[in-house]
């Protein structure tokens, strides 16, 4: 079982930077799958950013076209933790954000945090 808290959301002007993080529980947390999504009112839930472990001692990162270039997505196994750093936020960013993690062995992610508001103001 992994259980998921995100913190670090807010309201920030256009053109501004917020890091979200992700505490995660869980004894096999290094080889999880870990991602952010993102839910606008009205909209899909949709996909931001994920850090895969590839069986080795590197992650491999992919994001979202619509974020490529400005969110950077990390972890600190140490600390059970995900980040999301966010930079030249935009109004359309506005969201409430999800981590997710997902095991190696399974197809979808199973476990999903309550969510963190973003307000991003034009």
């Amino acid at each position: 079982q992994v259980q998921l808290v995100e913190s670090g959301g807010g309201l920030v002007q256009a053109g501004g930077s917020l890091r979200l993080s992700c505490a995660a529980s869980g004894r096999t947390f290094s080889r999880y799958t870990m991602g952010w999504f993102r839910q606008a009112p009205g909209k899909e839930r949709e996909f931001v950013a994920r850090i895969t472990w590839n069986g080795g001692i590197a992650y491999v990162a992919d994001y979202a076209d619509s974020v490529k270039g400005r969110f950077t997505i990390s972890r600190d196994n140490a600390k059970n933790m995900v980040y999301l750093q966010m930079n030249s936020l935009k109004p359309e960013d506005t969201a409430v954000y999800h981590c997710a993690a997902r095991d190696p062995s399974a197809g979808q992610y199973d476990y999903w945090g309550q969510g963190t508001q973003v307000t991003v103001s034009s």
